[in-house]
């Protein structure tokens, strides 16, 4: 049976607040007054240099957006594409919709170039970049950082998360590219669609190799950009612990569970994780849960920048020649 949207963005919510609940809950003498930083001067700097890092990412995120397009001979402005990011910001983050911010940058781009499939494809295809840097990173943190390797279950839920997403990321590309199966989904819905949007995007790529290395520079520079905000953001709450290694290594795997479908926008998973990730570093469990809260209020306040682009950005343009 389908839950109105309503009824799920509700309970999703409801599981959200439960879960940071039960965080709280389970670790012994907790000082919710830990979860606010203390307002120094040091304070406000470290927010400000992560929330300008968080917008910076945005910008970059476009890049990629950019890159992947060119690949399938498709360019676009870049402050039109920027535009559309925000809006998908603004839509995924602060709306309480089931509309996501990636559909709104399809509908809105297809009008503007009359090729739905190529993006489609090309908001596929960027999504699949992130989830090949993440494991990396995450590998590298470890690779970097011996003493990260010697903390029980958080090294081992880690490099299991990045080895796994890579593995299954692999097989992926492998079964979409060919020939023989990849085009089998090109005119499907649901998943198939997407499987036949990364073979397009795979064969577009292999024509143009040096955008295809473009599009994983840009990638790991946009990942590598958040993990900065995520140490400013440790900073700001006095985090010494969380130290840039650590985040390397560690905040890529919260951007993964994050996306699991449980709760609204990661909240609660994206605490939890932090909580096993950081905890064997000697980060208190009130800690590392305000570091996720301040994660999300930093990147809501910046999808909030996307607000006008959503509200005037969906007039048609002309579409580009193919």
């Amino acid at each position: 049976m389908k839950l109105h949207p309503a009824v799920s963005l509700a309970l999703r919510i409801v599981v959200s607040v439960g879960m940071i609940g039960v965080l709280l809950w389970q670790a012994p003498d907790v000082d919710l007054g830990e979860l606010v930083p203390e307002p120094t001067s040091s304070t406000f700097f470290w927010l400000g240099v992560a929330g300008a890092l968080t917008l910076v990412g945005m910008v970059l995120a476009t890049l990629r957006w950019k890159q992947v397009l060119t690949a399938l001979e498709l360019p676009s402005p870049m402050g039109r594409l920027f535009s559309l990011t925000m809006a998908g910001q603004f839509v995924s983050n602060v709306l309480p919709t089931t509309i996501g911010g990636d559909v709104l940058r399809v509908s809105r781009l297809s009008k503007d170039t009359g090729r739905s499939p190529d993006t489609f494809a090309s908001v596929v295809l960027e999504r699949v970049t992130g989830w090949l840097v993440l494991p990396v990173i995450t590998l590298f943190g470890l690779a970097v950082n011996p003493g990260l390797r010697q903390l029980g279950t958080a090294t081992v839920v880690a490099a299991a998360l990045a080895l796994a997403t890579l593995s299954l990321l692999a097989g992926t590309l492998f079964a979409v590219s060919s020939d023989r199966f990849g085009t089998r989904f090109a005119v499907r819905e649901g998943w198939r669609r997407f499987a036949g949007a990364i073979h397009l995007g795979l064969a577009r790529m292999r024509a143009h190799p040096r955008s295809a290395v473009s599009v994983l520079l840009a990638g790991f520079a946009y990942q590598f950009v958040l993990v900065l905000s995520a140490v400013a953001a440790a900073r700001a709450l006095g985090l010494q612990p969380a130290g840039l290694t650590a985040l390397l290594a560690f905040f890529p795997a919260v951007l993964i569970v994050q996306v699991l479908p449980i709760g609204i926008s990661g909240l609660g998973i994206r605490e939890g994780a932090f909580v096993l990730f950081l905890g064997p570093l000697g980060v208190a469990t009130e800690d590392a849960i305000a570091l996720g809260l301040l994660l999300y209020l930093l990147n809501l306040t910046v999808s909030l920048l996307g607000a006008p682009a959503f509200a005037v950005g969906g007039r048609t343009r002309t579409p580009a020649t193919p």
